[in-house]
């Protein structure tokens, strides 16, 4: 048998096997690229596992990873989710499906906030499940926009996960934010478009409409909103006018967030503490999958893995179309059993290699495989979202994965979308860029 052939099913078998046992993903990882190297390479493992780690773990894109989830923490522990609803409420009651839109305009501001997808979700359906049921609204759909605009917090800047694939991929994270920009909007756009379609179908099963509220009212009501909507401007605003860094827009942030929580009356040493520690537990996790995720691909490109594949795929003659819907499903299927980061860090030496063989460009890319791993997220038996739901509503998990369905293939739509016009993933790159 080949060596490559054979490196690779030993790759594999090791790495599912730990994973499958309950190792952690970073161990995982170091394990497997420290067995690579052992068995089929001469290389001195110990000086390059020490040198790979030490690279790894001080890289200047990785400095507003932890900068980004500390703002979130803040805002998260503040009384932004209680007001949300509140503040929302007003401004879609006479849209066709009127408050279920609260939970995908919700789950886009903390989106940007939290930059998670389970985070978002467990934060707006908390607040929105109560209220909507009592409302009379219908559970499935209630579910089903939770679920789908959860997945927001992965596409939404400031992404942690696309912080992950930038560093991974050797990619402008500023370049990452902007480009999912208009891919997030107009899949808002497609969530709100479906739940509007499926009120209308369904008129009989839809609550009566709520008197109307006046324009002032509106704005009173929205007035802890605005600034946190301006605080995520200026954030992102500042990255796309080249004013900041991403680093340095995420200490705008962090300090933008405390000012919005201290004036709020969110602001305690308990809820301080709280933050900072969460945030610092979070990253090191991140950066410590990162870090082992590097010495596996040291590991494999030592091998020479993925010049083969490259090789193998560019023998096969697949148009770049194909070669995508072979990894659309090869990362949908990976979803079903792993979260979003280890994905990336998992399959990056492999798979961006072959992309690259192939044309695509990886800026592009990044946000097409953030939208499968968005999908992953409400697909079982691992689908995040789908926990996230079940432990709020007591539904099971059959019921909550049926409500989820649609909002799946609006995912799909999406997906379908940007590959046919890959403008609205290029557009404002390339006119940050110029």
């Amino acid at each position: 048998m080949d060596t490559t052939v054979l490196a690779s099913l030993i790759l594999a078998g090791s790495l599912l096997l730990l994973l499958a046992g309950g190792v952690w993903v970073a161990l995982s990882l170091l394990t497997v690229g420290m067995v690579m190297m052992g068995l089929f390479t001469t290389a001195p493992m110990g000086s390059l596992i020490a040198s790979t780690l030490w690279d790894s773990s001080w890289g200047w894109a990785l400095t507003s990873l932890p900068l980004f989830i500390w703002m979130g923490e803040i805002l998260f522990r503040s009384k932004l989710s209680a007001d949300m609803f509140q503040g929302l409420a007003p401004w879609v009651s006479r849209l066709p499906g009127r408050l279920l839109h609260v939970n995908v305009l919700g789950c886009g501001i903390m989106a940007a906030v939290a930059g998670s997808s389970a985070v978002t979700c467990a934060t707006i359906g908390r607040i929105s499940v109560p209220e909507l049921e009592k409302r009379g609204y219908p559970l499935n759909l209630t579910i089903g926009t939770l679920a789908g605009s959860g997945t927001l917090g992965l596409l939404i800047p400031p992404s942690i996960i696309m912080i992950v694939y930038g560093v991974t991929a050797e990619v402008s994270i500023a370049r990452l934010f902007i480009a999912g920009i208009l891919p997030g909007l107009l899949l808002m756009t497609l969530f709100m478009g479906y739940t509007a379609i499926w009120s209308l179908l369904n008129r009989d099963r839809m609550p009566p409409a709520e008197p109307p509220v006046p324009f002032r009212e509106k704005i009173y009501r929205s007035r802890r909103l605005i600034p946190v909507a301006l605080l995520i401007a200026s954030v992102v605003g500042s990255i796309y006018g080249g004013i900041a860094t991403p680093t340095e827009a995420a200490t705008i942030g962090v300090i933008g967030a405390l000012i919005l929580a201290a004036v709020g009356g969110g602001l305690t040493r308990a809820s301080f503490v709280d933050g900072l520690m969460a945030a610092m537990r979070t990253s090191c996790m991140i950066s410590f999958i990162i870090a082992c995720a590097a010495c596996l691909t040291i590991a494999v490109a030592f091998v020479d893995i993925p010049r083969s594949l490259a090789s193998w795929v560019d023998a096969m003659h697949l148009s770049p179309y194909a070669l995508l819907a072979v990894l659309a499903v090869f990362i949908l299927i990976l979803g079903c059993f792993l979260e979003g980061i280890s994905i990336i860090v998992l399959t990056s030496s492999v798979v961006l290699p072959m992309v690259q063989a192939a044309g695509i460009d990886l800026l592009w890319f990044g946000i097409f495989v953030v939208v499968l791993i968005e999908a992953a997220q409400i697909t079982p038996p691992v689908g995040f979202n789908l926990f996230v739901l079940q432990s709020i509503t007591g539904k099971n998990i059959l019921a909550v994965t049926k409500a989820a369905i649609p909002y799946f293939f609006v995912l799909m739509l999406l997906l379908v979308l940007m590959t046919l016009f890959p403008q609205i993933v290029t557009a404002l790159p390339k006119m940050m860029t110029g």
